[in-house]
């Protein structure tokens, strides 16, 4: 597999998907972050919404299947993304639809997993995304980089970039998720795709070294957590690493204590399909209603997480 570097995972989605030059609409999750509809936007290509499963709580693959096998014409591609970091892949449904439409763009996004600088031989996507931006496992505030099968079209272009536009973007679909409204695009130069990027052997040896630390933190954190917490408003273990996550039956009640104490939690991810689309997903929806994202990085403390802990449990 062939290894792309870039300021961002958006600007190597951005370069695959007008290197494809594939007019047909993609798949993707409900529960996507914003930013990668809004890489679609920005390339022109269109896109349609799956709902997640319940059980999995990752896009619905019997969904996706039915979905793909439907249209008159095709999909360019899927994008399939690991809830909150699961890392669990779906290698057989992988395959399958590699073997049934050999043409389509098959996109693994594991931003919100533990970076891996290696490879996955074994996989049938044509693309393995990971991120060390803001938030992700290992947080460097820059950084994507990508796993290319052999032979699949890539060409970089390089846009302008001002991080006005960038901030504008940002403010624009959180207000929209905030409302419940539909979002509504305008171009702008908000996707850097160029900036001096470290060597790839100094950048993966920083990762290989942050992700050890990163990784040793969040147990800690989620020890105390998983002590406090009553384990029946907490997803299941393999959610749990990019941010420690809970179902609360009073979603705002919980989040406005948190915020009250001077302390953080967050909300992702909304459902976009009425945000960005008109399509209907009511499984990410109900997800988006009583999700509660506790912080585990390393700028929250054991001490914060305990105090956290105690918070919620009085707002129940």
């Amino acid at each position: 597999m062939k290894l792309i570097h870039a300021p961002r995972a958006s600007a190597i989605l951005y370069d695959l998907l007008l290197s494809e030059n594939d007019g047909r609409p993609f798949l993707l999750p409900a529960n996507i972050c914003p930013i990668v509809p809004i890489t679609f936007f920005k390339a022109g290509v269109p896109f349609e919404f799956i709902d997640i499963s319940r059980e999995t709580l990752n896009m619905d693959l019997e969904q996706t299947w039915s979905r793909l096998s439907g249209r008159r014409g095709g999909y360019g591609g899927v994008l399939y993304a690991h809830t909150y970091g699961d890392p669990t892949t779906p290698r057989e449904f992988f395959r399958d639809v590699k073997n049934r439409f050999p043409d389509l763009l098959l996109v693994d996004d594991r931003c919100l997993c533990i970076p891996d600088l290696e490879a996955d031989s074994s996989t049938n996507a044509d693309v393995i995304l990971h991120s060390t931006g803001y938030a992700k496992i290992v947080d460097l505030d820059f950084g994507g980089y990508a796993f290319l099968q052999d032979g699949l079209n890539y060409k970089h272009r390089s846009l302008p970039f001002h991080r006005e536009d960038l901030e504008t973007i940002e403010k624009g679909y959180k207000q929209s998720i905030e409302a419940c409204r539909p979002y509504v695009y305008v171009d702008t130069d908000w996707l850097q795709t160029d900036s001096e990027l470290p060597l790839w052997r100094e950048y993966s040896a920083r990762l290989r070294a942050d992700v050890e630390s990163s990784l040793a933190h969040r147990q800690s954190i989620k020890v105390v957590y998983n002590s406090l917490i009553p384990g029946e408003l907490c997803l299941p273990d393999e959610y749990q690493l990019w941010r420690f996550n809970l179902r609360i039956p009073d979603k705002k009640k919980t989040m406005d204590a948190i915020f009250q104490e001077n302390l953080f939690a967050s909300s992702h991810y909304a459902s976009l399909a009425n945000i960005m689309s008109d399509d209907f997903c009511p499984n990410a929806q109900e997800l988006a209603d009583h999700v509660i994202n506790l912080f585990n990085d390393t700028h929250y403390t054991v001490e914060m997480a305990e105090k956290t802990s105690r918070i919620i449990l009085r707002s129940l």
